[in-house]
C-alpha cells in the first residue's frame, strides 16, 4: 500500500478570555478521504512579561461542526439537546511554549473543528492604554496520514484480502448505498501464513468526537464471524481496517463479504409534485393538461404501494434566506400523514459546508382530530447521515454510526420541538412513524395528520430580549454565538440565575442618566463668570451623556433617539472635548489664542476618536498638552507679577486643592474599579466627579467684566440714550 502524508497549518490566534462564544478562536481544517491517521499539533505560548502568570488552556474538538461548549456552567434552551465536546486542557507554567499532540486513527473525513480560549473572564473594565495584558497565543497544525489505493469491497462479492502483519492493518472500504435499511459484514476463510489458528479484530467505521461509534468485532479461528448494522450512512464510503491480534511474523489470510438490504421507498412522485407546485404558481400552459394526467392516474398506485414500502419519502425544498438561515417547505403542504405500517421520511438537507454554523430547528403539531385512537403516539428521531428506519420496533433513535434525537406527541401532548445546536454538516433525516401501546395491530389502519416546521436559523429566538446575535468568521467560514446582557447566560441567552431584575435595569438607567445633571452646576457657574463657549460645550457633554447611557443599556430599559454609533461618538467627543476647554480655560491665556486652541484642539480630537475611540491617549493626550500650557501659562504670569499664580490662597484651598482632588479621584474609578457588575453606580460616581472637579476648577470671571444685572438687561421701558459722539454738524 501506498502512504502519503499531507500538512495543513493555520495562522496562530490571540486567545481570550471566555465570557461568550466570540472569546473561543476557531480553527477550520478538512480531512481528506481514506486518511488513515490524523495528528494534531498543538502549540501554546505566553508573553515573557512581569505581567503573564501560569494560565490553563482549554481546546474543544468536534467532527462535522464547531464544538458545543459550556465553560460557564449556564443552562441551554430548554428544548435544546447537547452532547458535550471532547476536550483537553494545556497547561502553561514556568514554560513560556508548550507543545501537545493528540492522534485519531481512523478518523471520519469531512471537516473539523478546533476551538481554544483561557478561563472565564475576571470580568473588570480595562482602559485600553493604561495596563498591558499578557499575550496568549494558540496554533494547531495537522498531519494527515492517507491511504492512496485503499481496497474496495464490491457487495455481494467475497473478496480474499491479507493483514501483512500485526504492525501493518489491513484498510479497506465499501460504499454505501442510498435507501439502505441494513448492511451485513462477514468474514471467514481467516488463516495464518504458518497454517494456525488466526485471531483478527475489524473495526468498523471511522471515528468521530466528542462521540465515536466505531464498530468492532474479534474473529477466532476459520469460523464464519458476522456483524449486522441497522441503517448505515447513506451514499458515504465506510471504512473497514482489520488487525492481526496473532504472532509478529505471521501473516493472516481472509476473506470478507459486505451484502445490503435496500429499502424500496414508497413515495416517488417528488418530481411531479415539484411539476404540479410550478404549474400552480404559473398557471396553465399549452400541455399542460396532458402532462398532469399521469400524474393523476398514478396516485391510486402510489396510495396502494405505500403500505407494502419501508417507508414513506415525502418531498422536501430547501429554501435559503440568508447566511446561515434556512427553512424547509414541504410540496404536499405543512402536514404529513403518517401511519404505523412504514415511517414517513423528510429529508434536511445541511450538506453546504456552511449551514454547520447555526441551529437546527425541528416542530411538531399533531392534529387531534385526524388520530381515532386516543392512546396512540407519533413518535419522530432526528439523525444525520441515514434515518432511523425501525422505530416501530425497537424505539431506539440510533443508527449504525450515530445517536439520533427523539422527539413524540401524542394526543395529550400535541406539540414538541427539538433545537440542534451548530448541527454537522450531512443529510439530516426526520422520521415519523406511529405507535399503538398493544402492538400494531390495533392501529394498523389508522393515520395521523402531523404538522412539521424545520427551519435553521443562526441564533434560537435571536437571543431574546437580553442577547445580541453575532456572526462570527473564521476565514471564510461564518457561524454565530450570542453574547447576553443584563446578568443573562446560557446558549441563547436563557439562562436567568445570575440576571438583573427590572427594577435594578430601570435603576441603572437612572443613575447613568440622572448623574450627568450634576453638570447643571459646572454650566451655571460658566455662564455666571461669562464662559459662554465652556457653557455651550458643557451642555453637549450633558445631553449627549445622558442619551448616549439612556441607549447602552443592556435591559428592558431603553430609549435610543438615533443611532448608538451617532451617540457613543458624541458622548466620547464632548467628555474630552470638556476637559480639553476647562484646562485651557484655567490657563487664563489671550482670548484670540484660547479660542484657536479650542478649536484646533476640538479637531484633532475628533480626528484622533475616529481613529481609535477606546484609546487612553485620546483623553489624556489633550489633558496633558493642555496641562503643559496652563503650567507655562502660570509661570508666565508668576514671573510677570513676582509671586505665585494664583496669588490667592483662598482660591487654591476651596477651589484648585478640592477640584484637583475630585478629577483625581474620578480618573481612579474610573481606570481601576470599573466592572461588569458595578459599572453603573462606578460610572455614575464618575460623572458626577468630573462634573463637580469642573465646577470647582474654572477660573474667577475677568475684573473688567461686571456681574449679570437681569433687571438692567432686560428691561420693559423707554430710556434716552446718550450718544457719546461728537456731533459735527446739525441740520436745521
Amino acid at each position: 500500500s501506498l502512504y502519503v502524508s499531507e500538512y495543513f497549518s493555520q495562522s496562530a490566534q490571540k486567545l481570550s478570555f471566555y465570557s461568550w462564544y466570540g472569546n473561543a478562536k476557531l480553527f477550520h481544517f478538512h480531512v481528506p478521504e481514506d486518511t488513515v491517521l490524523l495528528r494534531w499539533l498543538l502549540q501554546a505560548s505566553r508573553g515573557k512579561g512581569p505581567e503573564c502568570t501560569s494560565m490553563e488552556i482549554t481546546v474543544h474538538f468536534r467532527h462535522g461542526a464547531p464544538p458545543v461548549i459550556n465553560p460557564l456552567g449556564t443552562r441551554f434552551p430548554a428544548n435544546a439537546t447537547v452532547r458535550p465536546s471532547y476536550n483537553i486542557s494545556i497547561t502553561l507554567s514556568s514554560a513560556v511554549q508548550n507543545t501537545t499532540f493528540v492522534n485519531v486513527t481512523a478518523p471520519a473525513a469531512g471537516d473539523w473543528f478546533i476551538a481554544a480560549h483561557l478561563p472565564e473572564a475576571a470580568g473588570r473594565i480595562e482602559v485600553k492604554g493604561f495596563s498591558t495584558p499578557c499575550p496568549y497565543m494558540f496554533q494547531a497544525d495537522m498531519f494527515v496520514l492517507r491511504l492512496t489505493d485503499m481496497p474496495v469491497l464490491e457487495p455481494g462479492v467475497p473478496t480474499p484480502h491479507t493483514v501483512v502483519s500485526p504492525a501493518k492493518p489491513l484498510h479497506v472500504k465499501v460504499f454505501v448505498p442510498k435507501h439502505a435499511a441494513g448492511m451485513r459484514f462477514q468474514l471467514s476463510s481467516c488463516v495464518t501464513s504458518e497454517q494456525r489458528a488466526c485471531t483478527v479484530r475489524v473495526l468498523l467505521g471511522s471515528i468521530t468526537l466528542p462521540q465515536s461509534f466505531q464498530r468492532s468485532l474479534t474473529c477466532t479461528g476459520s469460523t464464519n464471524c458476522s456483524l449486522a448494522l441497522d441503517s448505515p450512512p447513506w451514499e458515504k464510503w465506510l471504512q473497514i481496517m482489520v488487525e492481526s491480534l496473532g504472532t509478529a511474523n505471521a501473516s493472516v489470510s481472509v476473506e470478507m463479504l459486505a451484502s445490503f438490504t435496500v429499502c424500496r421507498p414508497g413515495s416517488t412522485s417528488s418530481f411531479l409534485n415539484f411539476i404540479s407546485l410550478n404549474q400552480s404558481q404559473a398557471g396553465a400552459r399549452p400541455g399542460a393538461a396532458g402532462s398532469s394526467a399521469p400524474a393523476a392516474g398514478e396516485a391510486p398506485r402510489n396510495a396502494s404501494g405505500q403500505r407494502s414500502s419501508c417507508l414513506q419519502s415525502q418531498p422536501v425544498v430547501r429554501e435559503d434566506l440568508d447566511v446561515v438561515s434556512v427553512r424547509y417547505r414541504l410540496l404536499n403542504g405543512p402536514s404529513v400523514p403518517v401511519n404505523s405500517l412504514s415511517p414517513t421520511l423528510l429529508l434536511l438537507n445541511l450538506n453546504t459546508g456552511m449551514d454547520s454554523g447555526g441551529s437546527l430547528v425541528v416542530s411538531l403539531l399533531l392534529n387531534k382530530t385526524s388520530v381515532s385512537l386516543a392512546n396512540a403516539t407519533v413518535v419522530a428521531c432526528v439523525s444525520a447521515a441515514s434515518p432511523v428506519l425501525s422505530l416501530n420496533a425497537t424505539r431506539n433513535c440510533s443508527t449504525a454510526f450515530s445517536q439520533g434525537y427523539p422527539l413524540s406527541v401524542s394526543t395529550s401532548s400535541a406539540e414538541a420541538m427539538l433545537i440542534v445546536l451548530y448541527p454537522q454538516t450531512d443529510d439530516w433525516f426526520l422520521s415519523l412513524q406511529l405507535l399503538c401501546p398493544r402492538g400494531q395491530g390495533e392501529c394498523a389502519a389508522a393515520e395521523a395528520k402531523v404538522t412539521v416546521f424545520a427551519y435553521l436559523t443562526p441564533c434560537f429566538n435571536d437571543c431574546g430580549p437580553y442577547g445580541q446575535c453575532s456572526l462570527l468568521r473564521r476565514h471564510g467560514y461564518l457561524y454565530a454565538g450570542c453574547s447576553c446582557k443584563a446578568g443573562w447566560g446560557g446558549w441563547s441567552c436563557t439562562d436567568d440565575t445570575k440576571a438583573q431584575t427590572v427594577g435594578t435595569q430601570n435603576l441603572a438607567t437612572l443613575l447613568l442618566t440622572l448623574s450627568n445633571l450634576m453638570f447643571l452646576p459646572a454650566i451655571a457657574v460658566a455662564v455666571y463668570r461669562y464662559y459662554l463657549v465652556e457653557a455651550s460645550v458643557y451642555t453637549y457633554t450633558m445631553f449627549f451623556s445622558t442619551f448616549y447611557h439612556a441607549c447602552d443599556q443592556p435591559g428592558v430599559a431603553v430609549m435610543c433617539i438615533m443611532d448608538y454609533d451617532t451617540l457613543q461618538y458624541c458622548d466620547f467627543l464632548g467628555s474630552v472635548v470638556s476637559i480639553w476647554v476647562t484646562i485651557l480655560c484655567m490657563a487664563r491665556v489671550k482670548k484670540i489664542l484660547k479660542y484657536v486652541l479650542f478649536i484646533l484642539g476640538t479637531l484633532l480630537i475628533a480626528m484622533s476618536l475616529q481613529l481609535d475611540r477606546r484609546g487612553v491617549w485620546n483623553m489624556m493626550g489633550p489633558c496633558l498638552f493642555a496641562l503643559v500650557i496652563m503650567v507655562t501659562a502660570w509661570v508666565h504670569h508668576g514671573a510677570k507679577r513676582r509671586h505665585c499664580y494664583p496669588s490667592s490662597w483662598k482660591r487654591w484651598v476651596f477651589y484648585l486643592f478640592p477640584g484637583i482632588t475630585l478629577a483625581f479621584i474620578a480618573i481612579s474609578v474610573y481606570a481601576f474599579m470599573e466592572t461588569n457588575e458595578n459599572y453603573y453606580y462606578t460610572h455614575s460616581i464618575w460623572h458626577v466627579l468630573v462634573a463637580c472637579s469642573v465646577a470647582f476648577l474654572l477660573p474667577p470671571r475677568d475684573k473688567h467684566k461686571k456681574p449679570w444685572a437681569w433687571s438692567q438687561k432686560l428691561t420693559c421701558r423707554y430710556q434716552i440714550c446718550q450718544n457719546d459722539r461728537e456731533e459735527l454738524y446739525a441740520v436745521t
